[in-house]
């Protein structure tokens, strides 16, 4: 293993260390907004120490490089080398929790921090709830939703996962093995005589609810006097974070209490905590973890706690009892600890007293479940299921990117485009020709696009379809006097050049304003959101709404319109931030083949961007050039990036005749 300096300066590490991370990110991630200092100094020195990291990193990248961050000191890192190395493998993981989107977008710089994550092509977490809450963020910054955790984020893949960092379990489960950890182990039962020990060690953090500790264990002595004398609370507290003025305020506070209860309830004989301010090697703490009773995790917000799987883990004689607070990831697979809520001191007092009378068989069952568990999802299998999850990121990845229309494609296109005798082209409209608008009636086309299409349709021997989920009012307005045909509310109307429009199906008005009377109901309860009624269709638009509050009202929606309509001859659409209601039996693919039956067509091409398109592209036939735009799986042969390549695309063709 090869290790590589980088360099900052004393005073940037003091703004970046010890301001942005430990002032700014490390409290709001663990939710404790009190202490967080929204310094722009500090914002400014964490980007700059970030570059520094990123051109040290760059030195070293080659073809074959695969990059994995590591944790919230380096959150913009992955953006940063993704700027530099377009194609480079990028993972990142964060060690700690990620807070809830009310939480995060409380930081004045949650856009660079979120796009500097987004940068990997894979973000882990230890925790499910860290991973939601991850994904709840992205839709409210972002609009972007996801499935099964996989996103689409500037054309490419990207997956957020979930992976409880493990350990090296037989390192701790054969600890007991070793002769100097057999004599310290010894050597601590002796100084403890028959006491049961109960045992804490943690760094210096407002985040471990190390006082809430001691107030259960104060409340244990006053509840059980019998226990007095027979039990000790060896608090170990690893220095951490000297020079940030909480930490301090917080060690006072400490040491007072600890001070307090060997003053009220100590003797001669007894002290009942015993309090330690450093640092333990290897053996030292193994040899803790093995003369322990109890062991007392008692976190108020953690993003995994290793500490409570190595005390599991080094207990090969089967003995011992974790406490784990329910807030730490860990306990998400330790359920067979004793499991409490650490802001309840009764509770936590409660499990003390527990854990203490326990009987060595259900200490043992505990343990030998919590154990397999452990040997199985250890660190060396914790770190090839992240790589083996990246791999497959880029596999497919590099799967997309098979189908994106290089030039080399686009110039045997072009070709085949000129030796046709007979040509046809559907163009869907809105986010292919188009950008999206918020509001439907936004979206009229600019001179560009009507002088491009004008001069499409003016090709010899070139039928242009326009297909649209838009009324054909609109269409006939913006497009008058261009020689298309259309295609209009994606499918229910038809309009050949020179002719009137045909309907292809209909739907009665009863059942149309019953449909609307129920998306009345949800335009009430999600803001921003409106209906769109056609003549024989009805559209609830959710584009401009809360992402997050959308994603609920439409499932709700959804469900009753599927109620409703299972029993109709009608079928429901969800398409780009919409629901469609429309007559069963219709879609753009049966629309377009109207069109095919007109003539002998030996270049058809078909370009869609919506899951309505995915019914153009299955029923044209085989030979037809199908192109989906943007990133994601479809039935298309190919792909292009954004309305833009579509254009140029088109006055490729155009040029070309």
């Amino acid at each position: 293993l090869k290790t590589y300096p980088v360099s900052v300066s004393s005073k940037q590490f003091e703004k970046f260390y010890n301001g942005f991370c430990n002032k700014v990110l490390w409290p709001l991630f663990h939710e404790f907004l009190s202490y967080v200092d929204y310094n722009e100094e500090y914002w400014k020195t964490y980007v700059a120490v970030n570059k520094v990291f990123c051109n040290e990193v760059a030195k070293h990248v080659t073809p074959d490089s695969v990059v994995w961050v590591h944790d919230y000191h380096l959150l913009l890192l992955p953006s940063m080398l993704r700027s530099l190395f377009p194609n480079l493998p990028i993972g990142f993981f964060l060690h700690i929790p990620f807070p809830s989107p009310s939480i995060f977008m409380q930081l004045p710089w949650r856009k660079e921090l979120m796009e500097g994550m987004l940068g990997a092509d894979l973000i882990g977490f230890h925790t499910y709830e860290y991973t939601t809450n991850f994904l709840r963020t992205l839709i409210r910054m972002f609009g972007i939703d996801h499935k099964s955790g996989t996103f689409f984020y500037q054309d490419r893949v990207v997956r957020a996962e979930t992976f409880p960092m493990g350990i090296d379990f037989e390192l701790f489960n054969n600890a007991s093995r070793k002769r100097k950890i057999k004599n310290l182990v010894k050597r601590i039962r002796e100084q403890f005589g028959e006491k049961k020990i109960i045992f804490s060690i943690d760094r210096l953090d407002y985040t471990k609810g190390i006082y809430n500790r001691l107030l259960a264990y104060e409340r244990l002595l006053q509840r059980r006097p019998d226990l007095r004398g027979k039990v000790v609370l060896l608090i170990i507290i690893v220095p951490s974070r000297v020079g940030v003025e909480h930490y301090q305020r917080m060690k006072r506070s400490l040491e007072e209490k600890i001070s307090e209860i060997n003053g009220t309830f100590g003797t001669i004989e007894w002290t009942p905590v015993l309090y330690y301010n450093k640092f333990l090697n290897f053996e030292e703490l193994t040899a803790h973890y093995l003369a322990s009773d109890v062991m007392l995790v008692t976190s108020l917000k953690d993003g995994m706690n290793l500490i409570a799987k190595e005390f599991v883990a080094s207990r090969k004689d089967g003995k011992g009892v974790l406490i784990l607070s329910e807030f730490a990831g860990s306990a998400k697979e330790l359920g067979e600890a004793l499991i409490v809520n650490p802001n309840s001191i009764e509770e936590l007092t409660s499990a003390i007293e527990k854990a203490l009378g326990l009987s060595e068989e259900e200490m043992r069952e505990r343990l030998s479940v919590m154990q397999e568990r452990l040997r199985r999802y250890n660190i060396l299998k914790w770190g090839t299921d992240f790589l083996s999850s990246l791999e497959h990121v880029i596999a497919e990845r590099m799967k997309l990117a098979t189908k994106l229309l290089t030039p080399a494609l686009i110039d045997k296109l072009k070709e085949s485009f000129h030796k046709a005798h007979k040509r046809i082209l559907f163009l869907d409209y809105d986010g292919t020709l188009v950008p999206f608008a918020n509001r439907p009636s936004l979206a009229k086309p600019d001179t560009h696009l009507l002088s491009l299409l004008s001069a499409l349709s003016q090709l010899a021997n070139t039928e242009v379809v326009l297909i649209s989920g838009r009324k054909k009012e609109d269409l006939e307005r913006w497009f008058e006097g261009l020689n298309l045909n259309f295609i209009c509310e994606h499918g229910l109307f038809i309009k050949r050049r020179g002719k009137d429009w045909e309907a292809t199906a209909f739907m009665s008005s009863e059942i149309k304003n019953k449909i609307k009377s129920i998306m009345e109901v949800y335009v009430d309860r999600l803001p921003r959101s409106f209906i769109e009624e056609k003549e024989y269709s009805i559209v609830f638009h959710y584009r401009n709404a809360d992402p997050e509050q959308a994603n609920l009202r439409v499932a709700e929606l959804v469900d009753e319109l599927l109620g409703f309509t299972g029993t109709s001859d009608i079928n429901l659409i969800l398409g780009n931030k919409i629901v469609e209601v429309r007559p069963a039996g219709i879609d753009k693919g049966v629309a377009a083949n109207l069109f095919l039956k007109d003539d002998n067509f030996d270049f058809i091409l078909a370009i869609g961007d919506d899951t309505t398109d995915e019914d153009l592209f299955l029923k044209l036939p085989k030979e037809a050039v199908t192109i989906k735009v943007g990133m994601g799986t479809s039935n298309a042969k190919y792909s292009l990036k954004s309305y833009a390549d579509v254009r140029n695309l088109l006055e490729i063709l155009v040029s070309h005749e």
